[in-house]
């Protein structure tokens, strides 16, 4: 796919766009041990974007059927809340700026987040990128989480375009097994771990950081 036939760049939130994942790997082990669970070591990260109903299958798988998916989650969502409340929600260099040049340069925008609208729309205004996107696709406006294709298909559909106009930028082992199985050409930016090889051959570019989403298209 020629870059000069990318019309839209579809970007996930946390990891990719704010400095917040962290915060999950903090909370989620906590949550674990709060109601009394010990987590394999790295199992927070193999959490990264997975949505229903992947997560509280796995969950089932790792703890045992009893485990009450939706109480361990709601209390996690409260610790994440307390983490944003004490050090905010910080941006990763270059978030602004990028979306700013890709709508001075007529590229269409959206965001495909595991959030909750509601979630998504409060922390957005609050780093004051809400108005950066066309469209701002959520995990409760699609029936399958990542890493199932339908919150990417969907954003592309209400964008009006084929998957194969898109660039989807994400951070995660779940967020580009969504992209790239919704036909979308993928961009990885790493957070907290590197693509290992098989990742790598769903990969459009593996890019450092989001500015150098620019030199996709200035180098085409």
């Amino acid at each position: 796919m020629p870059v000069n036939d990318i019309k839209a760049v579809i970007f996930d939130l946390d990891g990719t766009l704010t400095d917040t994942e962290k915060y999950y790997q903090i909370a989620w082990p906590k949550a674990f041990a709060h109601f009394g669970y010990e987590a394999p070591k790295d199992f927070a990260l193999e959490l990264r974007s997975l949505g229903r109903p992947f997560a509280p299958r796995r969950f089932k798988e790792v703890f045992g059927e009893d485990f009450d998916y939706a109480k361990v989650r709601e209390y996690r969502k409260g610790l994440v809340e307390e983490l944003i409340k004490e050090q905010g929600i910080p941006l990763k260099p270059g978030a602004k700026e990028i979306l700013s040049w890709l709508r001075e340069h007529g590229i269409l925008t959206a965001l495909a987040t595991a959030n909750e609208y509601p979630r998504a729309e409060r922390y957005l205004k609050k780093i004051d990128l809400f108005d950066y996107f066309d469209k701002i696709i959520c995990a409760n406006m699609v029936e399958l989480g990542k890493p199932a294709p339908d919150i990417y298909a969907y954003a592309c559909e209400q964008l009006g375009l084929s998957p194969k106009e898109t660039f989807a930028v994400e951070d995660s082992p779940n967020g580009v097994n969504s992209a790239y199985s919704a036909g979308c050409n993928v961009i990885m930016i790493p957070d907290l771990t590197e693509p290992d090889e098989e990742l790598r051959g769903k990969l459009y570019a593996r890019l450092d950081n989001l500015l150098d989403i620019k030199s996709l298209f200035l180098n085409s």
